[in-house]
């Protein structure tokens, strides 16, 4: 009996090494396929046309596109920063979902907004009314809506419904995007409108980063190790992963934090999917799907340069909601589109991202706390050897602390976003320490995602404290004299919309 236990327990060990090292060299492939990519955009910066773009009548306007709840503190910076793009038409449509702070009192503040009828097209349902469509005063291109508090999902397609634009660009409420970010993200769209039906950006901590009127003017690495090694994910994640996969044509998700979309193949899918916990991963995926079915010819790119800043969690216990309910919407996107796995139809999506997906990122904490249990059993009943358990902290740690380094590497010589050596010397430490505890409670957490999918649990959001954006200075209304004017509301055939509703709360975001 005891071999038979010794058997399995040493089988177990080789299989989870072998799963680590494919895992690894995966990222590796990947990682040199972004580095084709990104240096060569570094070197063509200068000659990108944005400043044509900028001026060009032919530019194709954007709706930016956002939904909040209880974001007090950021509100404002945000939604000025949204207005101060360099563009040369876009509207800003922000979704007021419920908000039982002060969101909409500062808004109200800052842009003197009153309320207006607009005709909703109703192109895309939602599942609560619009109280009220609100405009400013100020001379600034914005639209605010109050809905009853309904998820992010609905308030996003309520915003897409009411927007202008044929191009949409989906933005989190707490976050700041670079100057240049929407122009360079629009490049793809300018280049082949026919065939760019969405792009993505890249998202960047901006904890304890300095704001000045909506604008990250010196880029910092967070104080606290908790955020700290979130940067070392999101460039691992969006410089390796998104990049690699984009050149192969299998990129599968968009950040919903900062993605460009037409509007007209959002409303052929439905607009955002109300039910889904991964919202932003299942738009993509049902794009992919609708499109390949329809055998139609199609692109969705991924840009590594434009940024958006967002604040990232600094507790813990938050921290674990955020990845409980990533894994969950992993797992429920992924069965619920599973008839693209492995299907020919589906291109390099069927036949390679959707594997990918499924292998590597919805089983890598089921295997990776496996992994470390069996290790750890086996190394203190004496039945795996020291040399067996330095293998597996090889090709579990050492490996993905080598690709986050190169990871780090890649970000320096092509993007140059962290100015001092100090903060790369902290990302550098980061890209250790993950491995020493933090990785270990993520993955403990994306189990327990997945395990309350199993058990069909009601899925919860929960609420994330924003401590607001350090350094932060107040901008005077007067000064968006420069921000390009654009008519809010484009009438469409449809439903009039209420000038104002008494303010109703609902249940938590």
């Amino acid at each position: 009996m005891r071999d038979a236990v010794v058997a399995l327990i040493h089988f177990s060990q080789y299989l989870v090494i072998g799963y680590f090292l494919a895992l690894n060299t995966v990222y590796l492939v990947l990682l040199a396929l972004a580095g084709r990519t990104i240096p060569r955009l570094a070197r063509r910066r200068r000659l990108t046309g944005l400043d044509d773009l900028a001026t060009s009548p032919l530019t194709p306007p954007v709706s930016i596109v956002t939904a909040a709840y209880n974001e007090e503190p950021t509100i404002v910076e945000s939604v000025r920063a949204m207005l101060a793009l360099r563009y040369p038409r876009h509207e800003v449509v922000l979704v007021d979902d419920g908000s039982r702070d002060g969101t909409f009192d500062r808004l109200t503040e800052a842009f003197g907004l009153v309320p207006v009828e607009r005709v909703r097209p109703q192109e895309i349902t939602s599942r609560e009314p619009v109280l009220a469509v609100y405009v400013s005063t100020h001379s600034v291109p914005l639209t605010v809506v109050r809905t009853h508090n309904s998820g992010k999902a609905d308030s996003l397609n309520v915003g897409i419904d009411l927007a202008s634009h044929p191009l949409v660009c989906m933005v989190d409420a707490d976050s700041l995007l670079d100057e240049d970010a929407l122009l360079t993200l629009a490049q793809p769209f300018v280049a082949d409108p026919l065939h760019v039906v969405a792009a993505g950006g890249v998202i960047r901590p901006v904890n304890d980063s300095t704001v000045r009127h909506g604008e990250v003017v010196e880029p910092r690495i967070p104080k606290g190790w908790l955020p700290r090694i979130q940067v070392v994910e999101y460039l691992r994640a969006f410089l390796m992963g998104r990049t690699g996969w984009a050149r192969l044509h299998g990129l599968l998700i968009i950040s919903g934090a900062f993605g460009l979309y037409r509007r007209d193949v959002l409303v052929e899918v439905g607009g955002m999917s109300a039910d889904s916990l991964g919202e932003d991963f299942e738009l993509v995926v049902r794009l992919h799907r609708h499109l390949c079915e329809g055998r139609r010819p199609y692109r969705v790119e991924f840009i590594p340069e434009p940024v958006c800043w967002t604040e990232v969690p600094d507790r813990a216990s938050v921290l674990a909601r955020q990845r409980r309910r990533w894994h969950r919407g992993l797992y429920e996107t992924l069965l619920r589109h599973r008839r693209m796995l492995l299907r020919p139809r589906y291109g390099v999506i069927g036949m390679a991202a959707y594997p990918y997906f499924v292998l590597f990122e919805l089983l890598a904490p089921l295997l990776e706390v496996a992994g470390l249990i069996t290790v750890a059993l086996g190394f203190g009943f004496g039945i795996i050897s020291p040399s067996l358990a330095v293998l597996f902290l090889l090709a579990a740690f050492g490996y993905a602390i080598l690709l986050s380094l190169l990871a780090l590497l890649l970000d320096e010589l092509g993007l140059h976003r962290y100015r001092r050596l100090g903060d790369l010397a902290a990302v550098a430490a980061a890209a250790v320490v993950e491995n020493l505890g933090y990785r270990q409670l993520t993955a403990w957490w994306r189990l327990q995602g997945w395990w309350a999918s199993l058990r069909n649990g009601t899925p919860v959001w929960g609420e994330m404290t924003r401590s607001g954006f350090a350094g932060t200075t107040p901008l005077d209304h007067g000064s968006h004299a420069t921000v390009p004017e654009t008519t809010p509301g484009a009438a469409r055939p449809g439903v009039r919309l209420p000038a104002a509703a008494p303010e109703e709360r609902g249940p938590r975001h």
